[in-house]
């Protein structure tokens, strides 16, 4: 199941003009790059080490319910405490847990005839996707603003989409919805990068957080889709 948060924005009073960052916004957008991208790390570190350590020891899948609250129930509280110092272990219990969902995917597509292989094209995408994308906007500074609103209607479009898939048991349909959703993954990247460049994003938690879940739901989309469904649960 594939996961977004509602994009809160963190304007600072003055947001530089689109696709220019001001002089004295400088420093703070390299902060901001900085903290994030250091967060982002480690975050992804302990979350696959979450799920290595769910596939070995062949922890069951939470269900479908379980997930949607234990995700949405955390992020709840890293908005809460955004500005606090519990906003860390707040963004780690997050990841944490959404690597523990992952551990049992991966346990079922590691179990299948060439299931490996997948895991490893699908992280190797992930990764060069989310490089050549961050790469490419941080050296344009192309301001990407304008999608927001269409991009949260389309993760909006596919969460019911792969709510649709599960209930009424239709393949075909969430392996669709794992193509929208990776299309949708790749562009939240460059929205979210874009927002932080530009100085549109000030709070590196929430920075993390929305960069997070996007290689997240583009990893998972490329899982199912490289697995022709094997790991569409």
């Amino acid at each position: 199941m594939e996961l977004k948060p509602i994009p809160i924005d963190s304007h600072p009073t003055q947001p530089p003009a689109r696709g220019e960052v001001l002089s004295s916004h400088v420093p703070e957008v390299a902060r901001v790059l900085r903290n994030t991208y250091a967060l982002l790390s480690l975050t992804l570190l302990f979350s696959a080490a979450v799920a290595t350590t769910g596939m070995v020891l062949k922890l069951p899948a939470p269900g479908l319910l379980l997930t949607l609250g234990g995700y949405f129930g955390l992020l709840f509280v890293v908005y809460r405490f955004k500005d606090s110092g519990w906003a860390i272990p707040a963004v780690f219990a997050l990841t944490g847990f959404m690597g523990y969902t992952l551990g049992p995917l991966l346990a079922k597509m590691a179990g299948l005839p060439g299931g490996a292989q997948v895991i490893a094209m699908a992280l190797g995408a992930t990764g060069a996707t989310f490089l050549a994308l961050s790469a490419w906007v941080l050296a344009t500074k192309r301001d990407f603003s304008f999608m927001g609103g269409f991009l949260f209607a389309g993760m909006v479009i596919a969460l019911l989409g792969g709510l649709g898939a599960i209930f009424f048991q239709v393949p075909a349909l969430g392996l669709a919805v794992s193509a929208m959703v990776a299309l949708l993954s790749a562009a939240l990247i460059l929205y979210e990068t874009s927002r932080i460049v530009n100085g549109g994003e000030s709070n590196y938690v929430l920075a993390t957080v929305g960069l997070y879940v996007s290689i997240f739901n583009l990893f998972t989309s490329l899982l199912s889709l490289f697995g022709l469904g094997g790991g569409d649960d």
